[in-house]
């Protein structure tokens, strides 16, 4: 299974709220590797969307400080995650809470096959 087909069966967490906008893609990215600053091509292409779509979103993720530049590597910028913002703290922790659902969901589901099992 490829990477796609992963995440056509699992999506990021924020996308399983919000669709397969763009905007969601971009934010779980930034939201799931937080720790790390990454230039916007490499942003575009890990996030699975287009330069173009993410040279026309960029403006209003910045707008809403949701991205700190962090430093340059010779002609590119890198950026992060803004942990600071208060909405991208929130994004943050509604990426964890819907995770955090998904995991009781399934620990659930597992727990009650269990039940059903029956010994032969």
């Amino acid at each position: 299974m490829d990477k796609k087909e992963a995440e056509e069966e699992n999506p990021p967490t924020l996308q399983k709220l919000f669709g397969d906008s763009s905007t969601a893609k971009i934010l779980d990215y930034l939201t799931l590797f937080k720790s790390f600053d990454y230039p916007k091509t490499e942003i575009s292409k890990n996030s699975g969307v287009a330069w173009k779509t993410l040279y026309r979103i960029w403006p209003t993720i910045e707008k809403y400080d949701l991205v700190v530049r962090t430093r340059q590597i010779g002609r590119a910028e890198l950026y992060k995650l803004n942990e600071e913002n208060p909405i991208a703290k929130a994004l943050n922790e509604l990426a964890f809470q819907i995770a955090k659902h998904d995991a009781q969901k399934i620990a659930a589901e597992e727990k009650a096959k269990e039940k059903i099992k029956v010994p032969a």
